[in-house]
């Protein structure tokens, strides 16, 4: 249930009380009330998946201005995407704004019109970077080309985690027992996640194997340095040995929540010789079934560096390396969707793809193009607003050396509008992430755009209000399917009653249970229920105080 639906359940004027097992709470007026009731409607359980498209990916064969394919054409005589084979991706935007889809990205196509895709046109900054490492760099780090920019030390990812959640430092916690990001199928760990403190919130999962599950990284191990140098070298010591102390603490939670989860989906394309992107989403979808928490999850696929072969010699156009790597992609990520789709779960989720930059609008000669500027950003998930927003790049205002040029939308702008509109990260936040002042984008639908009652950060009285009480009360795993494990840490002995309510309050069942003082295990049985939103309360018989959990029951 979105949201703003479940708001309407309360009167406008605050009066009618919401009761849970006979007791009365009165509706929300604060963010406090309102997260620990539940009118948040599961802020806290949203993730954000990104995927990295490493090489550079070729935008404007990506994604054809079709006004103006005369003029691309002559750019690219050998590999232009014939007209007749370009998927025309909506006949209802202006008619300067007709964009044509590779035929590749029949998948995108088909998310499009679901209404769960969407292109951000012209993403980049100015003066962009065009090598491969130090490109990604700076997107991993929000940095840009500008000298108070160009050499930040840490992660946005890590910056806008460890502002959310400071309390977490590199070590499950009962709020929090899950890594606050993780890293898939890459076994360099990304600078994205990279904090100015030794204490690393996420761990990096590499190696998969047939049924999908990724070995916890064991190759930057061995005995602890004891004099770490004050240099640039030392920082980078530390940060390899934080990520080694948080792969062992996370270890048996991930292992859990692992072999907790299943897949509903058996649809997922076979990986593409060495690339693995369906596996990684597999496991990723796997493991937020399980009950997974983690907010941002990172996943790769390469081999967009398309100097050469990037369409087959001789042949079609449509087909080659490129072709390959975007129906790949566009296949892997509609299995993954539809996954989420299938077990309930689509309203966690929202994945968005970038690259460290675009190609020249010009082709090389070799049956490819060298490194670019602008590119295309495409976001997915059953809350995205689909549509394109901006328009199609001007091919008659290319620099000198034939590139792209006018940023339309700074990469900042969609991280950040997914940071605060999607997870709920507050101004505070932002700013500690130097994401601060960027304009953010109509990405998302509107009613799944949280409200600022529902920001998380760390001085929200609400949120931390919340993880205390959650430190009281816990249910796993949530999403559930069968059973699920209550625990509860008791400050004194009483007799209890605990119970499963309706969103919209009415009693489901109950059981009486004893609560001694010290850690309580109850279990509890959903076999019987329908999918969707439920209450667990823990009652004190002889006060009628209680504890109250949101849980979401999936098939």
């Amino acid at each position: 249930m979105k949201r703003r639906n479940f708001l309407k359940i309360f009167s406008a004027a605050g009066v009618t009380p919401f009761v849970v097992n006979n007791t009365a709470f009165r509706p929300f007026a604060n963010s406090k009330m309102a997260r620990i009731l539940g009118a948040c409607d599961g802020v806290e359980d949203r993730t954000l998946v990104l995927i990295q498209l490493k090489g550079g990916n070729d935008g404007l064969n990506t994604l054809i201005p079709l006004p103006q394919y005369d003029a691309y054409a002559n750019l690219r005589p050998t590999i232009r995407i014939a007209e007749t084979e370009l998927i025309q991706l909506d006949t209802t935007l202006p008619n300067d704004d007709q964009v044509g889809l590779h035929p590749a990205l029949q998948s995108f196509k088909t998310m499009y019109d679901e209404g769960r895709a969407c292109l951000v046109q012209g993403v980049g900054y100015q003066s962009m970077n065009q090598s491969h490492f130090k490109g990604t760099d700076l997107w991993m780090t929000g940095g840009d080309s500008t000298g108070a920019n160009f050499n930040i030390g840490s992660g946005w990812m890590g910056r806008a985690l460890q502002a959310i959640y400071p309390d977490v430092l590199g070590a499950p916690t009962t709020a929090m027992p899950d890594p606050l990001g993780i890293q898939v199928g890459d076994s360099n760990p990304a600078l994205g996640f990279h904090t100015e403190t030794e204490h690393q919130n996420a761990i990096n999962l590499s190696g998969q194997d047939p049924a999908g599950f990724y070995s916890l990284v064991q190759t930057i191990g061995g005995a602890p340095i004891q004099n770490v140098p004050d240099t640039e070298q030392g920082e980078q010591l530390e940060y390899i040995m934080g990520v080694e102390r948080s792969v062992s603490l996370y270890a048996q939670r991930i292992t859990n929540v692992f072999n907790a989860g299943t897949n509903a989906n058996t649809n997922y394309p076979a990986n593409l010789g060495g690339q693995s992107l369906s596996s990684q989403l597999k496991t990723i979808a796997r493991l937020i079934s399980g009950g997974c928490k983690t907010k941002i999850f990172l996943c790769q696929l390469g081999g967009f560096d398309t100097h050469n072969a990037q369409v087959d010699a001789g042949g079609s156009t449509a087909t080659g390396e490129h072709a390959d790597l975007l129906q790949f992609l566009g296949e892997s990520v509609k299995a993954f969707l539809d996954d989420l789709q299938m077990m309930g779960l689509a309203d966690q989720v929202v994945a968005c793809t970038f690259s460290e930059f675009g190609r020249c609008a010009k082709e090389n000669g070799s049956d490819g193009t060298d490194h670019g500027t602008l590119s295309p950003m495409m976001l997915f998930g059953k809350n995205i607003k689909a549509g394109v927003m901006g328009t199609n790049v001007n091919l008659s205002n290319l620099t000198n050396d034939n590139q792209l040029q006018g940023v339309q939308h700074d990469y900042r702008q969609i991280f950040s509008t997914l940071l605060q509109d999607w997870l709920g990260a507050d101004n505070q936040v932002l700013e500690q992430t130097m994401f601060e002042g960027y304009a953010k984008v109509g990405i998302l639908d509107t009613d799944q755009v949280v409200s600022p009652d529902c920001y998380l950060n760390s001085g929200s009285v609400g949120i931390a209000e919340a993880q205390l009480r959650q430190r009281a009360m816990q249910v796993y795993p949530n999403p559930v399917r069968t059973n699920a494990q209550v625990t509860y840490e008791g400050k004194r002995s009483f007799e209890g009653r605990l119970t499963i309510h309706s969103l919209g309050g009415a009693l489901v069942s109950g059981q009486s249970v004893p609560v001694s003082e010290g850690e309580n295990v109850f279990f509890i049985d959903v076999s019987e229920l329908t999918p969707g939103p439920y209450f667990v309360r823990l009652e004190n018989k002889a006060n009628g105080a209680g504890e109250v959990v949101k849980i979401s029951v999936v098939r």
